[in-house]
């Protein structure tokens, strides 16, 4: 306990250093997926094609991405964006399907009564069909979040990972430092929990629908039951 007393503030500038690791790479991530998703759900050809790449995409170990990163992007191998460009193609890989599922899910008279009433295909895009596939998407990024906040640790390997270095480096001392270990742990759990509520709550911000529709589905099975009794 002492250890992690003595080293409070490198705990949370690691952790710090951990959030912009992991998050940056949803966002980047969510913006060059949503086009990818959107086409995907159009075009069956597209998503045939695209749905098993970016499956196959993510099967690559991370260890093995994250050091084909400095090759390929012709950066040094300390670089943070060699962990960020990695996790970047992992969250598209991962979102890729979520949003093509998510658009799936929109029904398609909603479509239909869109076009309808004038909305060109951006306008319906972004007015209708995006906010109806929020609840499916938002569990898509909350998945990739989580994730991203798991596999920074690895890039400690390449001496990039946040918090992944007191999980490393504890283990390299001699006894090992299980106090310098949980430690790191600890916060990459509670990083994640953190996160993963976050958007859960920004999902619910973002679809008050959802709760109304909720709420008129319990009214009316209570109705009911006072009814059978």
């Amino acid at each position: 306990m002492n250890w992690i007393l003595d080293h409070i503030p490198d705990l949370l500038a690691a952790s710090g250093d951990h959030l912009q690791l992991a998050l940056i790479p949803v966002v980047v991530g969510l913006v060059l997926s949503l086009p990818l998703g959107w086409v995907a759900n159009r075009w069956t050809l597209a998503r045939a094609i695209m749905v098993p790449v970016s499956g196959l995409l993510y099967t690559i170990p991370s260890l093995a991405l994250f050091v084909m990163m400095p090759l390929l992007l012709g950066t040094k191998i300390l670089d943070p964006i060699n962990v960020q460009a990695a996790l970047t193609v992992y969250t598209v890989a991962l979102l890729v399907r979520s949003i093509a599922d998510a658009l799936a899910a929109v029904p398609e008279s909603v479509v239909q009564a869109a076009s309808a009433m004038g909305y060109r295909t951006a306008g319906r895009f972004f007015a209708v069909e995006l906010p109806l596939a929020i609840p499916v998407l938002i569990a898509g990024v909350r998945v990739a979040a989580v994730s991203n906040i798991s596999l920074v640790a690895v890039g400690q390997i390449i001496g990039v990972g946040g918090l992944g270095y007191f999980l490393l480096h504890g283990a390299q001392t001699s006894p090992p430092n299980f106090q310098e270990i949980i430690a790191g742990i600890a916060l990459i759990v509670v990083l994640a929990l953190i996160v993963d509520g976050l958007l859960a709550l920004a999902g619910r911000a973002l679809t008050p629908w959802t709760r109304q529709q909720v709420g008129r589905a319990g009214g009316g099975r209570r109705s009911r039951a006072v009814v059978v009794k």
